[in-house]
């Protein structure tokens, strides 16, 4: 039986709180070399591609900037276009923002990164919808929650029909209408390499992952444990079937931090400590203050849990960061309980209940666990979050890469010239066949529950 091929790819940190930049060996989080050491590393490594994630306006803390979090982050697809000229082979995965961008002026700039990639660029579309991030914007935050989704698969319906206004040689006309979007023109490019631009989407509810079986190539999740990777895949199957998709034409690639040591020993007790520089003093109080709602500053993170009660009601201590605990009531029960019987300093228990490292263990120990996710169908492959910027893959390029290509289940060379190719991905499928899938899946869903449904696409 053949092996499935284990796909790596590179997310560069920093709009997260993942990074380690108190590590002697920290660089910048903004500077353009920073940037290239990572991509440049995982071309040395083969991967698929370079992923960038995107911040429109900076976190904020009890109304500042939030300055233990990075504090800057150049414009995503000029630090894309300016890697493309530095690696060859490796795919640009640019983060970009449907509600605050406009079809014709992001469809152009993502083909000509295209163009000057030679068919190597791709487009994680994200659906923001706060009036946060719209206060630096015109428009400001006027997207309905209920509309994002909406809106940014039309998006893609609208820059999918401008890439395909052009020929092999020039441009063409254009016209696309919707709900959202009424526009109409000449397409100043020719068709790039791939035509469209591989499309990511991340998202784990079920309108987001309606979203990616309808609109997208990719999706990016959080999935870390093979029991909920093998679900999720199962769960995107069947929804691909809805949309007359085969199944695992939409590629699954969580994102996954990991440890490395010489020796299983040795590498759970470098996670520790890289969990421990994660995690600072300030740091965890800022962690419990988010789910307490209240200034936890007077207290002592390497004392115990506050004894006030928490505000629950209190959502806006935090500003420009994903909330993931829905109720802190039963959270708040829970944290207490646990620091009660492992008798856990504040700082101590942020390190207990935040992410831990996805794979820990010697070069082998981690080749061997990563291929058993992808052969157990729990996902296709995994965008590697390192701690440390710029040279956290450098370790792993030398030492897991080996290790998986002695295992044959990692590519020896890159097998094609685009990103669509390395990915595995057929063709770029007209945009019309997206459109009349998608028809088709909620005129089916209409049937079977009896309820309207509003088509989001071309009028």
């Amino acid at each position: 039986m053949t092996q499935r091929q284990v796909h790596l790819a590179a997310h560069f940190p920093g709009v997260n709180n993942t990074t380690a930049w108190s590590d002697p060996q920290a660089g910048s989080n903004i500077a353009i070399d920073s940037f290239t050491h990572l991509a440049r590393t995982a071309e040395r490594g083969l991967f698929d591609f370079f992923f960038l994630a995107e911040g429109l306006r900076l976190r904020e803390h009890k109304g500042e900037i939030f300055d233990l979090d990075v504090v800057g982050r150049p414009e995503t697809v000029t630090v894309l276009a300016t890697l493309a000229q530095a690696t060859e082979r490796i795919g640009l995965a640019g983060t970009l923002s449907a509600t605050f961008n406009e079809p014709y002026d992001l469809a152009r700039k993502l083909a000509t990164l295209d163009h000057a990639s030679a068919g190597r660029a791709a487009w994680n579309v994200v659906t923001t919808s706060d009036a946060f991030t719209g206060e630096n914007f015109r428009r400001g935050g006027f997207l309905a929650h209920a509309d994002r989704y909406r809106r940014a698969e039309s998006f893609i319906s609208a820059a999918r029909t401008l890439w395909e206004a052009g020929t092999d040689s020039t441009g063409g006309d254009f016209a696309y209408r919707s709900d959202f979007f009424d526009i109409a023109g000449h397409w100043p490019l020719p068709r790039s390499r791939q035509v469209h631009p591989v499309v990511f989407q991340a998202g784990d509810s079920p309108a987001g992952r309606d979203f990616a079986a309808g609109s997208a190539d990719v999706i990016f999740t959080r999935h870390s444990s093979l029991a909920d990777g093998q679900a999720f895949v199962a769960d995107i199957d069947e929804r691909l079937r809805g949309y007359g998709r085969d199944p695992g034409s939409l590629k699954v690639f969580p994102g996954v931090t990991f440890a490395l040591g010489d020796t299983d020993a040795e590498a759970r007790e470098a996670s520790a400590h890289i969990r421990r520089q994660q995690v600072s003093g300030p740091g965890a109080i800022a962690f419990l203050e988010q789910t307490w709602g209240r200034d936890l500053t007077a207290y002592d993170p390497d004392g115990p849990l506050p004894d006030i009660e928490p505000d629950f009601d209190n959502e806006g201590l935090a500003r420009g960061r994903v909330r993931h605990i829905k109720d802190p009531r039963p959270t708040v029960e829970k944290w207490r309980a646990l620091a009660e019987a492992k008798r856990l300093s504040i700082r101590e228990l942020v390190i207990e209940v935040s992410a831990r490292h996805s794979f820990v263990g010697s070069p082998a120990t981690i080749a061997e666990e990563m291929n058993r996710f992808v052969q157990a169908r729990a996902a296709d492959g995994f965008i590697l979050i390192p701690h440390l910027t710029p040279g956290g893959l450098d370790a792993f390029v030398d030492r897991v890469v080996p290790e998986l290509q002695e295992r044959g289940v990692y590519r020896d060379d890159y097998p094609g010239d685009t990103l669509r190719a390395n990915l595995g991905l057929p063709a770029a499928r007209p945009e019309a066949d997206w459109e009349a899938q998608r028809r088709t899946a909620r005129a089916s869903a209409a049937h079977e529950d009896g309820l309207p449904r509003k088509e989001g696409a071309r009028g």
